[in-house]
């Protein structure tokens, strides 16, 4: 018997020797066992949750690819021809003044309705004093004519 009691003894030292520890105390609430935890616990379990959480998503964050996009406006001007340079320039004489455009490496010649024009049709019809609308990209110097509107059918 001192054997058993001895053993019992053991077991009840150990388990008191556990509830000491800095582990969760076990507490019994209602007839079940429930873990509690010190404010200090509390505290280092956030701090590992929180470690974990950012460790997940920390990756993702770094692993972003920024994109830069640039957008080009095409603008219209429209006038009556001054000056004329196949495959070069065109002047146009628009209500704020003369203008200086130079041609993109493709020029479309087209007509109000839409009518693509062959090279002889823009070697009779284009020419100093007739109505066009010119579609052009840039601003100030570097204003690229890419598309050219007769204002005629």
């Amino acid at each position: 018997m001192l054997f058993e009691a001895s053993g019992l003894q053991g077991t009840r030292e150990s388990n008191m020797a556990a509830n000491s520890s800095s582990g969760p105390r076990i507490q019994p609430v209602h007839g079940k066992l429930t873990a509690t935890a010190t404010k200090q616990e509390r505290e280092i379990m956030k701090k590992t949750l929180l470690s974990m959480a950012l460790a997940v998503v920390a990756p993702f964050a770094w692993g972003q690819v920024s994109e830069t996009s640039t957008t080009t406006t095409t603008t219209e001007g429209n006038g009556t021809i001054t000056e004329y340079t196949p495959g070069s320039a065109i002047v146009l004489r628009e209500s704020s003044g003369p203008r200086h455009y130079r041609f993109g490496k493709t020029v479309t010649y087209v007509t109000r309705s839409g009518r693509t024009l062959d090279e002889d049709t823009v070697r009779t019809k284009v020419k100093v004093g007739v109505p066009v609308r010119v579609h052009y990209v840039g601003t100030g110097d570097n204003m690229m004519v890419d598309r050219v509107i007769l204002d005629e059918d």
